[in-house]
């Protein structure tokens, strides 16, 4: 086994990695991924990333067929699958908004392919110029490119690893299919009281993938991330509701909703927008050095280069991203018949996209790909598009106004797509720099991934709108024959919300002050040097989300200093090496059972949604009633002590886990006190 800044296989070994065979089976599943998560996305407004579940299908389809399987091709078939799963999560986000306006009365084919297409390839090329800076140098955490790694690991060695994560990717699972199958439990648990003229809100996601998050990324950036959810959901709604009036809504709850949605939200994404120009601005001199470096090597230095750096030449990845803005300036032009807007437009796509791709990668290596707000993203995205197209459609050459909001949404879409995209792709890099693949060659894989989704999309959403209709907005204007009332109408709750922004936007209804706010609250917390994109996250998620990864993250904490306490006897500040090698032994045996429940949890959450597209309702088949959020609560929690005693395991011998517990707490609350306390002048 190697170390853990060490790759699985090394440089000097050549395994196979991107043959036929991974080519035939990875095709084959990035359509189902791309099917399955816009489905999942339209239906649900969620998408689940599709490395896990593609990798654990991989090693099943491979070794079932073949006998020579190298570990390096089920991560070039999970990298060509996820692919097709992240580009949807892009483009449902914003090309059925276009149905929601009445711009479109049914799915262009056309138009989405060449959407997705340059959108596509314009994140991954950009995510490859970026790979060295976040994944070597920068070293982020990636939490799901870390429990891909760990999955086909176990997979390729077998022993108590793999029958580690093969309990934990079936207790993942069983969770899954309770919850989000058979709808046992409720899946959050929330709830509100009014308190002195306004009101507090209590909740909880009940998911085991978002507390293996919260252990692998760790305490500190959990606890960020928890921190912009409180002061979202805990102050700046409560505020807003004593200040302006709380909507009438069904219930308390609805109320909190309701107020983050139309109003909150907008001030994460105003903090994302800061946040990340800061984020870029401060890594400029590493940026502009790696670019620089990378641009001019010489062909033959690229080739002296061990095998796990060798990335595609970047020559070719500077001329591939000229050519599709050239080729996105031929497409602006003949979508809105302006030369000048299609200039301004494709001018701007190359400065706004790559921007849009590196926090995308950034924002991934914090909470993961499945957590990353490309919604937020691309609301963003939107603001600065909107800003574009008045300028030059309207001011200078006088547009109409359908004209405006569909030359918006053009631009907005392919930027949306190539952000997507960036934070799959980090994350597929992350796994394969920790196995030790080729990153020309997986940087391949993805690229043929991302056509295939292209390709896939468009009837895929076609399908989806002639069966279901997308929206019921969109319904309503359309009905489907044989359901005027729009029962069936998908909810794309994102598609709404961005087509109700970009109308909103050129009817003089634009949301913009609470994305000033956001953007002063990022000041003053780099002001404060706190990690800003994290707190963005966290105020542009919903609280319920935070609080699993925070549980995650203290789980993780109390183990790490558990494992300290019992090799040196007391707490460090400076644990002994011995303390520090049994505390990664423990995070390594936490990380691998956290990967078998985002494995669990992911897989399920497709199967699912295959079910779903059947019209196979469980719950109605086998007559199940939903649990009250006590007993959800106590459900979760059983799954939670699992969880801990899995990884317990691996603490060395002496003492009890409570008592530890209890030590840890105390001593982090002393350092607390001792940290908030002023300093005595010398």
């Amino acid at each position: 086994m190697s170390g853990p800044h060490e790759p699985y296989i090394s440089a000097d070994e050549s395994p196979l990695e991107l043959t036929a065979r991974v080519l035939g089976v990875g095709i084959v599943l990035g359509v189902l991924m791309t099917a399955a998560n816009a489905y999942l996305g339209l239906y649900a407004g969620m998408t689940v990333s599709a490395s896990i579940p593609a990798a654990v299908m991989s090693m099943i389809i491979l070794r079932s067929l073949f006998k020579d399987v190298s570990i390096l091709e089920n991560n070039a078939v999970q990298t060509m699958a996820s692919a097709g799963e992240s580009l949807a999560a892009g483009v449902i986000f914003t090309v059925p908004a276009l149905l929601v306006m009445n711009l479109w009365t049914s799915i262009q084919w056309m138009e989405t392919l060449i959407i997705a297409t340059l959108g596509g390839l314009l994140g991954t090329m950009f995510t490859i110029a970026l790979r060295r800076l976040f994944i070597v140098e920068e070293a982020l955490p990636y939490p799901e490119g870390v429990a891909c790694r760990e999955v086909l690991v176990a997979g390729e060695e077998g022993g108590e690893g793999a029958l580690a994560i093969l309990y934990a990717l079936a207790i993942g699972g069983v969770y899954g299919l309770m919850v989000k199958g058979f709808e046992v439990t409720h899946h959050t648990v929330e709830g509100a009281f009014s308190f002195i003229s306004t009101r507090l809100y209590a909740g909880m996601d009940l998911s085991i993938a978002l507390l293996s998050v919260g252990y692998i990324v760790g305490i500190r950036i959990a606890s960020f991330i928890f921190f912009g959810g409180v002061l979202g959901f805990g102050l700046l709604v409560p505020m807003y509701g004593l200040i302006y009036g709380w909507p009438a809504t069904d219930s308390l709850v609805d109320g909190f909703y309701s107020i983050w949605s139309t109003q909150i939200r907008y001030v994460g994404v105003g903090a994302m927008v800061v946040g990340g120009v800061y984020t870029l601005w401060s890594m400029r001199k590493t940026i502009i050095t790696g670019l620089s470096k990378a641009f001019v090597k010489s062909e033959e230095e690229e080739t002296l280069l061990p095998r796990t750096e060798q990335d595609i030449s970047m020559n070719i990845v500077f001329m591939v991203c000229g050519a599709l803005v050239v080729l996105t300036f031929f497409f602006y032009w003949w979508a809105t018949e302006s030369f000048v807007l299609a200039l301004a437009g494709a001018l701007f796509l190359a400065f706004v996209a790559f921007f849009f791709a590196a926090v995308a990668g950034y924002i991934a290596g914090v909470v993961g790909s499945s957590n990353s707000p490309v919604s937020g993203m691309t609301i963003a995205t939107l603001l600065f598009t909107v800003g574009l197209v008045y300028i030059v459609g309207d001011v200078m050459l006088g547009m109409a106004r359908q004209d405006l909001m569909y030359a918006t949404l053009l631009i907005a879409a392919i930027v949306a797509s190539s952000a997507a995209i960036a934070g799959d792709v980090m994350q597929d890099l992350k796994t394969g720099h920790m196995l030790g693949a080729t990153p020309k060659r997986q940087q391949t894989a993805e690229i043929i991934g991302v056509l295939t989704g292209a390709v896939v999309i468009g009837p895929v959403l076609s399908l989806l709108h002639d069966a279901f209709r997308i929206s019921q907005t969109a319904c309503q204007m359309n009905p489907l024959p044989g359901d005027p009332t729009c029962s069936k109408a998908l909810f794309a709750p994102q598609a709404e919300l961005i087509g109700a922004i970009v109308q909103g936007a050129f009817g003089g209804d634009l949301n913009i002050q609470m994305v000033v706010l956001g953007a002063a609250i990022a000041v003053a917390l780099i002001r404060l040097n706190m990690p800003v994109m994290s707190v963005a996250i966290g105020i542009y998620l919903p609280l319920g989300l935070s609080v699993p990864i925070m549980a995650g993250g203290i789980i993780s904490h109390v183990m790490l200093r558990s494992a300290h306490l019992r090799v040196d006897g007391v707490l460090r500040a400076e644990p002994s090496p011995k303390a520090q090698q049994a505390a990664k032994d423990v995070e390594s045996r936490g990380v691998l059972i956290g990967a078998g429940f985002i494995a669990g949890e992911s897989i399920m959450g497709v199967l699912i949604a295959v079910l779903i597209v059947a019209k196979i309702d469980l719950p109605e088949i086998f007559g199940i009633v939903t649990l009250n959020n006590a007993f959800s609560l106590a459900f979760f929690a059983w799954f939670v002590a699992v969880f801990i005693w899995l990884a317990s395991r691996a603490l060395p011998k002496g003492g009890t886990l409570a008592g530890d517990a209890v030590m840890v707490t105390a001593d982090a609350v002393r350092n607390l006190i001792d940290a908030l306390q002023p300093k005595r002048q010398g």
